[in-house]
C-alpha cells in the first residue's frame, strides 16, 4: 500500500508526465534504424531493424514514399506514434526495409456535422478523434479505454471497447470509407491510391477494416458518428459465486458493461454503465488512475517488491499486496470523478467524450522522467505479458467455472493476475470485417509479471496462467487480440476465421509482391512457417507450448506437466521433491 500512497498525489494534482519516447531510433539521421513498441520489447525479445524511416506529412508525400520503395523492391511496414502493439507488427524483414511513420499524418481532413461524419488521417490519435467529434457535438459510440492508439493502429489490429449493443464495440465497424496507399505496377507509377467503401468495393473494404498492415498504408479514414450523449456509470463489487451466469447475460442489460474479476479474492467488479439523454445533469470524467502520470520512484519501488516476491516465491505477500491495490483502486472509483476533480458518489454522469477513454500519462510536458506512464521502458517500471482472448459467449460460463476450479485447487494462484487490477473483461460481437470477431464473445484481458533481464526466469504460479491461456485457445475456441498476446496465441489462428481466404485474395490483389508482408505476418496468416519458436525455455515466455522439460526451467525446478483442470494443457509446473 506504501507505493499507492506515494502516488496518490496524482489524484489531486494536474501533474503531467514526460512524453513517451519515439519507438524508432536511428544512428544517422533517418537511416540505420531500430524499432520497438511502447513497452520496449517484443514477445521474442528480438531487435527489429530497418534501413531508414520516413515521416510523410501529407498523402502526396506518403504516395511518393511507397512508390519509391516499390520501385526499389523494398519491404515496408507502418509504425504509429506510440507503437502500442505487443507482437512484431512493425518489424520489417532483415535490415533493408523501410519504416513509414504516421506520426505527422495527424490532421482532420473533413467534418460534416449534418451527415455525422468525420474524416481524419491515420496518425490521428483516439484522443484527437474523440475531441474533434465533440467539437461537432458528435460522439464515437464505442472505443478502447486507452486513448494513445492511432486510427491506423486501431484499424490494423481491430481494437475495441465493450458492448454487445448496436454494431458492437469494434471501432472499425463505425467506418464508412478508407483511403489506402498500396504498391502499384509500372503503369501506375509504382503506387496506387484506393478509396474503399462497402458500396464500391465491399471485399477490399472488409479486409482493410482489420488489415494487420499487410495491404498498404491507410491514409485516411471516415467515421460515422452519433449525436453526443451522456453515460451513467456505477461500479459495484460482488462475490463471484454466480459470475458464470451473470457474465453471459449482463452485457444485454447494460450498454457499456464490463467486469474486473479478482478470482483469488472471489470478487467481481461490475460496471453498470448506460446511455442517458444529453440534458441529464452531470459533468463526470473518467480518468483511469493507472493511466495517469505516476511517480517513477514509486513505480521502481513497486517493481522491486514484485521482483522480490517472484524471487522468493512469496505468494502470501503477493496476495496481500494485490488485494490492497485492488481495494485502493475500487475505493477511488478507479479515477472516475463527478466533476473532473473529486468523486462524490454514484452514479457518475458525464458526456461520452469525457467518459469513454483516458491516458493523461501521455501528456507531453517534460519533467525529466520524474513521472511517466507505468510501462515506459526508460524507467524501472512495469514489464509484463499480456494475454487477451475473446471467448465465445456460449463457452463463457464453462470457462469461468474452469478458472474457478483452478482457484479451488490453489486459492493464492491467481493473485498474480490481480496486481494489475485483475482480469478485465469486455464484450465484443461479430463483425463483417474479414479478420474481425467471429461471434459474440467476452474478451478476457490478463496482465502478469515478466522478467526484464532473464527470459529463462520462471514466474510464480505460471502453470496456472498458462493453463488458462491454453484452455481458452484450445478448449474454448478463443480468438486472440491481434495487437496483444504472446506467440502461442497466434499458432494456427487463421484457421479460426471463416473469411481468411477472402482476406488473402484481397492481400494478393493489393500487394502482389508482398512488400508490406513480413516473416511474422506470413506466419500468423498461415502462409509460411510457424509462430512458435522451439528452444530451451521457450514455454516460459509463450514462444511455445512445452512438450519436454527443457522447454521450461528444469534447473530451477520447473518441469513440463499436464494441466490440473484442462488435462490436455502442457504447462511449466514447479515440482518439489
Amino acid at each position: 500500500m506504501i507505493v499507492w500512497l506515494s502516488v496518490i498525489f496524482c489524484l489531486f494534482t494536474s501533474a503531467s508526465s514526460t512524453s513517451s519516447d519515439d519507438p524508432v531510433k536511428c544512428e544517422f539521421g533517418n537511416t540505420m534504424c531500430t524499432v520497438t513498441n511502447s513497452y520496449g520489447a517484443f514477445p521474442d525479445r528480438s531487435i527489429c531493424e530497418a534501413a531508414k524511416v520516413e515521416y510523410p506529412k501529407t498523402e502526396a508525400e506518403l504516395v511518393s514514399v511507397v512508390a519509391a520503395a516499390t520501385r526499389a523492391g523494398q519491404k515496408m511496414r507502418v509504425v504509429t506514434r506510440y507503437s502500442h502493439s505487443i507482437p512484431k507488427l512493425v518489424c520489417t524483414d532483415g535490415k533493408d526495409g523501410i519504416l513509414i511513420s504516421t506520426k505527422f499524418l495527424n490532421n482532420v481532413v473533413r467534418a460534416d456535422r449534418e451527415a455525422k461524419t468525420l474524416t481524419v488521417e491515420s496518425g490521428v490519435t483516439l484522443r484527437q478523434l474523440i475531441g474533434e467529434a465533440a467539437k461537432l457535438e458528435l460522439a464515437l459510440p464505442y472505443a478502447p479505454y486507452w486513448w494513445g492508439l492511432t486510427v491506423g493502429g486501431i484499424m490494423g489490429t481491430g481494437a475495441h471497447g465493450s458492448s454487445l449493443w448496436g454494431k458492437g464495440s469494434a471501432v472499425h465497424d463505425y467506418v464508412t470509407e478508407i483511403r489506402i496507399v498500396s504498391p502499384g505496377s509500372v503503369s501506375d507509377g509504382y503506387v496506387k491510391v484506393r478509396v474503399l467503401s462497402e458500396s464500391m468495393n465491399p471485399e477490399a473494404f472488409q479486409a482493410a477494416k482489420v488489415s494487420l498492415g499487410v495491404l498498404g498504408v491507410i491514409s485516411q479514414v471516415t467515421f460515422v458518428l452519433q449525436p453526443m450523449f451522456k453515460r451513467s456509470l456505477t461500479y459495484v463489487m460482488r462475490k463471484d459465486s454466480d459470475f458464470g451466469d451473470q457474465a453471459v447475460t449482463f452485457g444485454e442489460k447494460h450498454e457499456f458493461a464490463d467486469f474486473i474479476w479478482l478470482p483469488s479474492q472471489g470478487r467481481v467488479v461490475y460496471r453498470m454503465d448506460d446511455r442517458v439523454p444529453f440534458n441529464t445533469s452531470g459533468d463526470g470524467l473518467f480518468e483511469f488512475f493507472p493511466f495517469r502520470p505516476q511517480l517513477s520512484t514509486a513505480l521502481a519501488v513497486n517493481r522491486l517488491v514484485e521482483e522480490s516476491e517472484e524471487a522468493s516465491a512469496d505468494s502470501n505477500r503477493r496476495c496481500v499486496r494485490t488485494e490492497e491495490t485492488s481495494s485502493f483502486l475500487f475505493s477511488i472509483s478507479y479515477g472516475v470523478t463527478n466533476n473532473g476533480l473529486i468523486f462524490t458518489g454514484y452514479p457518475v454522469i458525464g458526456s461520452q467524450d469525457r467518459m469513454m477513454s483516458s491516458g493523461s500519462c501521455l501528456d507531453s510536458i517534460q519533467d525529466g522522467l520524474i513521472t511517466a506512464c507505468p510501462w515506459d521502458p526508460r524507467i524501472n517500471g512495469e514489464f509484463f505479458h499480456q494475454t487477451t482472448l475473446s471467448v465465445p459467449l456460449t463457452h463463457v460460463k464453462d470457462f469461468i467455472n474452469d478458472i474457478k476450479a483452478l482457484v479451488k485447487i490453489e486459492p493464492k494462484s491467481l493473485c498474480v493476475l490481480e496486481g494489475s487490477n485483475g482480469i478485465l473483461m469486455r464484450y465484443v460481437t461479430s463483425s463483417p470485417a474479414f479478420l474481425g470477431k467471429e461471434k459474440k464473445a467476452l474478451d478476457f484481458d490478463l496482465t502478469y509479471y515478466r522478467s526484464k533481464d532473464d527470459p529463462l526466469t520462471p514466474r510464480l504460479y505460471e502453470d496456472y496462467v498458462e493453463e488458462i491461456e491454453q484452455m481458452a485457445l484450445l478448449k474454448y475456441e478463443a480468438l486472440p487480440h491481434w495487437g496483444k498476446n504472446r506467440n502461442i496465441a497466434f499458432d494456427g489462428v487463421i484457421r479460426k476465421y471463416k473469411n481468411a481466404n477472402a482476406f488473402l485474395k484481397v492481400k494478393e490483389r493489393l500487394d502482389p509482391l508482398g512488400l508490406f508482408s513480413t516473416e511474422w505476418t506470413d506466419q500468423i496468416l498461415g502462409l509460411k512457417g510457424n509462430v512458435t519458436i522451439v528452444k530451451q525455455g521457450c514455454a516460459l515466455e509463450g514462444l511455445c507450448i512445452c512438450s519436454e522439460d527443457s522447454h521450461c526451467a528444469p534447473n530451477k525446478g520447473y518441469m513440463c506437466r499436464p494441466g490440473k483442470v484442462y488435462r490436455e494443457a502442457r504447462v511449466c509446473t514447479r515440482v518439489t521433491a
